[in-house]
């Protein structure tokens, strides 16, 4: 071994040993005391220091220059970040220093620097910045770090010919609108980015980018300096950056890793770490990630503030004298402008006035950043005596009457903190998150969607989505009143108790006090209060039960009530998850909704069941007649079925078991039939056959191998010992193959039945992580249908595979019988419900103790 490579580990020894320790001492350091913006400085100190002595020992040549860029460069290292890097060269390097060099970031790597570098000469950094945006921003945060000065000055006199701020400006702007798309253009995912994400520290970084551009300094001094940022706006930035530092630090000490993802596996154990305290009602990751949403609401006002001054005064409008609106605004360059800056503080109730002329200008394509400007810090304004203002008041229900605009407004509002300021238990759910497994959008941003999705209704570009909808609403008088309901409807979500009793007395006092007429008032509290009764019958119940049809019809009351009830559960469901909705609620949805229409339009008299089931027969044997079947060619399976079958199938499925199975009554092989769904997605499949134990335990675990998940079972038992069992089913990956697996589905289970294979478990896979981080606790109940002789079992749990066929198994094991099941699939979680009956649940024991065994398998 040479002496230079002893030399060599020596080096590298002593440095790493330095820098492991003082590493560890700064992360301790920030443990004890938790400050983050010390632990960025510090950490960034000791890799210069490691750096330029390291710099030194290796006696690189004088004329070279080794510089920081990108965060580094920036001043700001978080314990994973890498460390960029660049080794400015005057020239392009011969063979005698190429070993050198690589020997210089070789020996990087070896002590233990997680670096980025480059190599590159001036020329070369002046080109790669002319045709790469990324390495153009990363430059602009260059500072030297040992090495030659007259290069870095060379350096940093040819970047700024290569700068053309109003290019840098308006790529950096596409820049993060294309980010800002990558995340949904929201701050309000449930797990966000903290550094990319819609509000997060790549916004203000964006920012400070812009500004060093063109001139302005890297500093949120320098901006306060030139005019662009108020004192207030200063003390609001630090403490939202701050909080930032804060939750990245601890998110990388936690991890162990450069992270920055907000994922449901560390929300928790950060909350703790950060000092949040569960509450009876929320955790402790709910409280930490509302203070997150609410920071990242308040940097994406402060972006879309700075962006609008930066890139007014880097390209100024052409001169053009503003058109007055009133004595109060003017339109300039078709933005929303104020004459003076203090009409907000002259007159508050100006504050809803501007929305309102937003609405009733079209022109108007926004407002100024000195409109929204004063609107934020006008906000503040808003008080008891605002709110009790009867001119205000009129204002806001104007607002929501308007024809247009009215999502936008409810937006705007909602982000520069004025519409939680006017309606302060809305301001208490901003942010708010609650992990209930099916909603994926905070609390204001789910009501902001549900009020979003009734607008789109009244769209003419959007009457192909829910044509029923579209046409329902557009004959529905005064549809602002929806809105209102759209407002309270969740508005007391996390303070404990019943939310929706909760929001239907925060709307009676809303509607009392803005003079709603007292028709209008009872419909938004009623709505507010039964928001969720349409979604719970047509999921939960037999739809087709003329008692249930019936009970649904008078809690409605009328045409207007059901109407509202229908359009309001739509926009609700679609406004929860992009998971939750789909053909088949839609389909229920609106089978109720005729169903309960009929009924009302009948002054509210279900037909009686003799009458209703005739009707269906008739209705039967008219379809079958188009086949050119014989007219006496149901006789022999009709009479093995008895009343409850043809109350709970359709004409048309009644039609259909019938062209099926009329010649094939009593065979012995079994009879599987699949079809696309008539109605919608999916595929329909009836299974004819002897009944045999375990039968629907192996169904599902067949279906669930399949790829399918159930979303309906009608489970009939023929007078002579036949099960003729239908299912609805969707695809769970969406392959888009149901016509190609009706063959599969038909062959394969016909198979399995006449083997009367032992039932199949669908297999395990992968627990969503949010179920797995914040689990909720399975419920089960037990309870007698009405006349006693049949028992409801309802089930609630977070959603996993295989957990339809545990279910199935566990009332196989009972000796339970099962006659329908309703299956509701809400995002993570599942709400279902069984009709059963059979062994031993007629003792209240053995009741309790299938209850207690269900819970038991249920729990993750």
């Amino acid at each position: 071994m040479d002496a230079e490579t002893v030399d060599l580990q020596t080096l590298v020894a002593r440095y790493r040993s330095r820098l492991q320790l003082g590493q560890t001492t700064i992360r301790e350091r920030y443990l004890a005391d938790g400050d983050a913006p010390r632990l960025l400085r510090e950490r960034c100190r000791l890799i210069d220091e490691v750096l330029c002595d390291l710099w030194q020992a290796l006696h690189l040549p004088v004329s070279l220059a080794l510089l920081a860029v990108g965060g580094y460069g920036r001043g700001e290292l978080y314990p994973a970040s890498d460390v960029d890097l660049l080794l400015l060269l005057p020239e392009p390097p011969g063979d005698a220093l190429i070993p050198q060099l690589e020997r210089a970031v070789t020996l990087c790597y070896d002590i233990g620097l997680e670096v980025a570098p480059s190599v590159r000469t001036v020329g070369e950094c002046a080109d790669a910045a002319a045709g790469d945006l990324t390495i153009q921003t990363a430059l602009i945060e260059a500072r030297l770090l040992v090495g030659s000065e007259e290069l870095f000055d060379e350096f940093s006199a040819e970047l700024e010919k290569v700068l053309d701020p109003h290019t840098f400006f308006e790529a950096k702007r596409s820049e993060q609108d294309e980010r800002h798309l990558r995340f949904d253009d929201t701050p309000y995912s449930l797990e966000p980015n903290c550094k990319e994400s819609p509000g997060g520290l790549r916004d203000l970084q964006t920012i400070l980018w812009i500004a060093s551009a063109a001139g302005y300094g890297r500093s949120w001094d320098d901006l306060a300096q030139y005019g662009f940022l108020t004192l207030e706006e200063q003390e609001q930035l630090k403490r939202s950056i701050g909080f930032l530092q804060q939750l990245r630090t601890r998110l990388h000490i936690h991890v162990g890793r450069r992270e920055d993802r907000l994922l449901f596996d560390y929300q928790t154990a950060l909350a703790e770490q950060l000092g949040y305290q569960a509450t009876e009602t929320r955790r402790a990751s709910e409280r930490l990630m509302q203070k997150y949403y609410r920071t990242a609401k308040e940097i994406t006002q402060i972006n879309t503030i700075l962006l609008l001054n930066i890139g007014a005064a880097i390209s100024p409008l052409p001169e053009q004298p503003p058109q007055p609106i009133n004595e109060r605004f003017q339109n300039a360059h078709d933005l929303l402008d104020l004459i003076d800056d203090e009409v907000f503080h002259r007159d508050p109730g100006v504050i809803l006035e501007a929305f309102l002329l937003m609405q009733r200008h079209p022109e108007l394509q926004g407002m100024t950043a000195r409109t929204l400007r004063a609107l934020w810090h006008a906000r503040t304004l808003i008080d008891d005596a605002f709110r009790c203002d009867p001119g205000n008041r009129a204002r806001f229900i104007e607002i929501l009457q308007q024809p247009h605009g009215v999502l936008h407004a409810m937006r705007r509002m909602n982000q520069f903190g004025i519409l939680g300021r006017y309606l302060p238990r809305f301001g208490k759910i901003v942010g708010q998150m609650q992990h209930d497994l099916f909603h994926v959008y905070t609390v204001d941003q789910h009501i902001l969607r549900v009020l979003r999705n009734l607008r789109r209704f009244l769209a003419d570009e959007f009457t192909h989505e829910y044509p029923l909808c579209s046409e329902l609403i557009g004959d529905f008088s005064r549809p602002w009143v929806l809105y209102i309901a759209a407002l309270f409807h969740d508005i007391a979500k996390g303070r404990g108790g019943d939310h929706s009793r909760l929001g239907a007395v925060d709307a009676a006092e809303f509607c009392s006090a803005h003079g709603v007429d007292a028709d209008d008032s009872e419909l938004i509290v009623w709505l507010v209060q039964q928001h969720l009764l349409m979604s719970t019958v047509a999921q939960k119940q037999d739809i087709a039960d003329p008692d249930v049809m019936g009970a649904f019809a008078a809690m409605v009351k009328d045409e207007r009530h059901l109407t509202a009830l229908y359009l309001f559960t739509v926009a609700d469901i679609r406004g929860t998850s992009p998971k939750v909705w789909n053909s088949w609620k839609g389909q229920l949805l609106e089978q109720l909704f005729r169903s309960t229409c009929r009924t009302l339009l009948a002054g509210g008299q279900v037909p009686v069941r003799q009458g209703l089931i005739e009707d269906r027969r008739r209705e039967a044997l008219r379809l079958l007649r188009y086949f050119a079947l014989p007219d006496a060619v149901h006789e022999r399976l009709w009479k093995q079925l008895d009343t409850v079958y043809f109350l709970r199938h359709s004409a048309e499925e009644i039609a259909w078991h019938t062209r099926a199975l009329h010649y094939r009554t009593s065979v012995e092989q079994p009879v599987v039939k699949a079809r696309i769904n008539p109605q919608g997605d999916g595929l329909e499949v009836m299974i004819y056959t002897l009944d045999q134990n375990d039968l629907f335990a192996r169904l599902v675990g067949f279906f669930g191998r399949a790829g399918y998940t159930i979303v309906d079972a009608k489970i009939h038992t023929t007078r002579h010992g036949y099960a003729l069992d239908s299912f609805m089913l969707l695809d769970l990956s969406d392959r888009g193959s149901d016509r190609a697996m009706i063959n599969y589905i038909e062959h394969e289970l016909t198979v399995r039945l006449t083997c009367q294979s032992p039932p199949e478990s669908p297999g395990s896979g992968r627990i969503s992580r949010q179920v797995k981080h914040f689990p909720i606790q399975p419920q089960v109940t037990i309870e007698p249908d009405e006349k006693g002789s049949r028992y409801v079992l309802s089930v609630s749990a977070a959603d996993r595979p295989g957990l339809l066929y545990t279910i199935a198994m566990t009332l196989a094991a009972h000796g339970a019988n099962l006659h329908t099941a309703k299956i509701s699939t809400l995002g993570e979680r599942v709400e279902d419900t069984f009709l059963i009956s059979g062994g031993d649940l007629g003792k209240t024991s053995s009741r309790i103790k299938l209850e207690s065994e269900l819970l038991e398998r249920l729990k993750l």
